[in-house]
């Protein structure tokens, strides 16, 4: 696999860079449609994490309102980065094309830059990321995907916990055909229904925990030896 792996993130380079200009009428309607019904902003672009860790600018079409993570607070969320039931900081249009999964598509320019490939762990937010234990930063050691295992069995119906073990599960199976075989279930399964809002308590947990931990770790000793 050592040999595959390398060619099979230039394929996907390549595929996308085909998809991108296949679907570059679909990718300006989409443009246009944000831009008309929503205003200025069209794209959401958002530091997450990579292979390694290493942060890079995801692109995504614009589903919220700006300062969404910042509406969060007004609204009483413990987790900045959840959904709510009938979330307000969705966009008129914003629905329909996280339902669809038209919001993704900028992310074909990842995929071009390296940055990502068509299915991988999907990338997580550099918050999140930080309180990461070593078992889950396993999702780390590859690309992070537009769509992947996790996506294909339950994506947001399935809470972080189970979402490591499937993005574990993907790293240690993986192959070219099991990527074709995700990319398959996920063309047949772009036409779902609303996910119910499952409340991340492994993250708001985490958030709390971790800053606590460090904050009681004791200082380190002073050296006096050179005192004496």
């Amino acid at each position: 696999m050592d040999l595959v792996r390398p060619i099979w993130n230039l394929i996907n380079q390549l595929a996308a860079a085909v998809a991108l200009i296949l679907l570059a009428p679909l990718i300006l309607g989409v443009a246009l449609w944000i831009r008309v019904a929503d205003g200025k902003g069209v794209l959401f672009v958002q530091d997450r994490a990579g292979r390694g860790g290493r942060p890079f600018r995801m692109l995504k079409f614009r589903s919220m309102v700006h300062d969404s993570v910042a509406m969060s607070a007004q609204l009483g969320m413990a987790d900045p980065f959840g959904l709510l039931h009938d979330d307000p900081r969705i966009t008129r249009c914003g629905r329909f094309l996280r339902r669809t999964s038209l919001d993704e598509l900028p992310q074909l320019l990842n995929v071009v830059s390296g940055r990502m490939n068509l299915v991988g762990p999907r990338p997580d937010v550099l918050p999140q990321v930080a309180n990461y234990s070593p078992l889950d930063a396993r999702r780390l050691e590859v690309r992070p995907g537009i769509t992947g295992w996790a996506q294909v069995n339950g994506r947001d119906d399935i809470d972080w916990p189970a979402r490591f073990v499937l993005d574990r599960w993907y790293i240690d199976h993986w192959s070219p055909l099991l990527d074709l075989r995700i990319i398959g279930r996920t063309v047949t399964g772009l036409r779902r229904g609303e996910p119910p809002v499952h409340v991340d308590t492994l993250n708001i947990e985490r958030a709390v925990e971790i800053p606590q931990q460090r904050v009681a770790e004791p200082a380190p000793a002073e050296d006096l030896s050179r005192a004496t």
